[in-house]
């Protein structure tokens, strides 16, 4: 896999390397004329051939934000990288490197075709997000193991591979496994795949792929099981209400409870608190959701709103830059036919006045959508504020009362084992005196009351820092759309009267 430009000096993809690609490809005759004088923006390339250039290590892509195609083949590549933020790429070609190891592509989740043919990959890994492969090729490398087709099974819309001219090409059953364990494949090493050689295939490894079968089937409702999970998780995180959904808060107040561990066992305790407290968990659990689902309402209600309101503005804007432009190229035209100067200049005036006129018209738009958004926002703010609120309620109420008859329980128990009416053993260390067995409760009483707090904090710190955070950056979010319209709004008067400033009188009367 020796290259014959290997002996030349490795080049660097640096600027001047991708602006004379981009010329060399660029268009041609007139537009290509127009694009060498006004420049090419990388953003707008879709295709990039860099093959032959020697290229040791691929960098500076990130500006090619919007590139489809991209060719870097027969270069002296080692490492696939630099390629994360070309997240449009359709077709890459790697082939004829010295890539190593799969790597590099987890954000190409559009690409269809990936080359990496003739290189020194031994094995096939860390396609996961490539979701959308169609056409694979990895002739001409080093892969042994025919475990490896098992991975692609995953990729559902692939449909040609290409493996020829490596180790596992030359094992016996290599076509059969390739067309029993990926059935969809159209074509194998460029050659179609016949439905009577699929029939084969099938026949031959039907046992295997029916166990296979079943043990992804298994691990698919697994982790669907666990995506489910996760989900749920996350909706009860952005509700605030996670773990309240059952006995989770209850549990905890007695992992660190030594004294109330024992007197759970008491006589009428077991049953005293845990159902009544699950049940007012739930109670918040569900009123939490409920506020949530509010809360989202609210939130979508605002954007539409939002959105309508600076369209509207923008189309108002839009009208208004037309009918200017209308009479300014028709201005533009009368000067150029135009042969006495006095008239000339009075024209100019008028296009002058009119450029300012146009300016303040929608500097005036702007300031009134501004103040639209202003009375939107602030509204909202309000809305979103009443709709935080605090909803753990019972929780201590219930467990003072729980305290109460922990407490008399105890007592009354303490008194019957004084007087010998009791045939079930007792902790010695508790049920010593009436002082013990108050200090004993009252601990217990001390860390459940803790707990509740500490989670009522919690809920109350994030609801209110969620609500905070965002009110802030709905503000941050208009003041920079208000800047950016009020530059775009000044870039383009200072254009129209930098065009018309540049009128040369010579170039008039020609």
């Amino acid at each position: 896999m020796t290259h014959l430009h290997d002996s030349m000096e490795p080049k660097v993809m640096d600027d001047d390397m991708l602006k004379l690609a981009v010329r060399e490809q660029g268009p041609r005759e007139e537009a290509g004329q127009l694009a060498k004088q006004e420049g090419i923006l990388f953003k707008d390339v879709l295709s990039l051939q860099l093959d032959f250039q020697n290229i040791l290590r691929i960098d500076n892509l990130w500006q090619f934000e919007n590139l489809r195609k991209l060719q870097l083949d027969n270069n002296i590549i080692e490492r696939i990288e630099g390629l994360e933020n070309l997240i449009h790429l359709v077709w890459l070609d790697l082939s004829f490197n010295n890539i190593e190891a799969i790597e590099g592509l987890n954000t190409l989740v559009n690409l269809e075709d990936l080359s990496l043919f003739n290189n020194r990959i031994s094995k096939i890994d860390s396609l996961d997000s490539l979701v959308k492969l169609q056409v694979l090729s990895l002739g001409n490398n080093q892969i042994s193991n025919m475990m490896n087709i098992i991975y692609l099974r995953r990729f559902k819309c692939l449909r040609t591979l290409s493996l020829s001219g490596n180790p596992i090409f030359e094992a016996e059953d290599y076509k059969m496994f390739i067309c029993a364990y990926l059935p969809d494949l159209v074509y194998l090493d460029f050659r179609r795949i016949s439905d009577h050689t699929k029939e084969l295939a099938e026949a031959k490894h039907q046992f295997s792929i029916d166990e296979l079968k079943h043990r992804e089937y298994l691990m698919q409702a697994r982790l669907e099981d666990e995506q489910a999970r996760r989900e749920e998780l996350e909706k009860h995180k952005a509700a605030f209400v996670e773990h309240l959904n059952g006995s989770f808060l209850f549990d905890s107040m007695y992992t660190e409870d030594v004294e109330g561990k024992k007197l759970s066992y008491l006589p009428g305790v077991s049953e005293l608190l845990e159902d009544k407290f699950v049940v007012i968990c739930l109670n918040i659990f569900e009123y939490g959701l409920k506020q949530y689902e509010k809360r989202k309402i609210e939130l979508d209600t605002f954007n539409e709103c939002i959105q309508e309101a600076i369209q509207e503005n923008q189309e108002q804007g839009k009208q208004r830059i037309v009918k200017f432009e209308e009479k300014y190229l028709l201005s533009l035209s009368t000067i150029r036919e135009e042969s006495e100067m006095p008239n000339i200049e009075k024209k100019i005036m008028e296009c002058g006045e009119d450029i300012t006129e146009l300016f303040s018209v929608l500097m005036t738009l702007e300031i009134q959508l501004v103040e639209q958004l202003e009375e939107t926002i602030n509204l909202f703010e309000r809305n979103i504020i009443d709709l935080v609120g605090l909803f753990i309620e019972n929780c201590r109420d219930l467990e003072n009362h729980h305290h109460e008859k922990l407490l008399e329980i105890s007592i009354n128990t303490l008194e019957k084992n004084v007087k010998g009416e009791l045939d079930d053993d007792l902790p010695d260390d508790l049920f010593v005196d009436k002082d013990t067995i108050i200090n004993a409760v009252g601990a217990s009483h001390d860390i459940h009351l803790l707990k509740i707090d500490n989670r009522e904090d919690e809920l109350v710190t994030r609801i209110n820092s969620w609500c905070a955070h965002l009110v802030d950056k709905i503000h941050k979010d208009e003041t920079t759309r208000n800047r950016d319209r009020v530059k775009e709004i000044s870039q383009y008067i200072d254009h129209m009267q930098s065009e018309l400033d540049n009128l040369e009188y010579g170039d008039i009367i020609d």
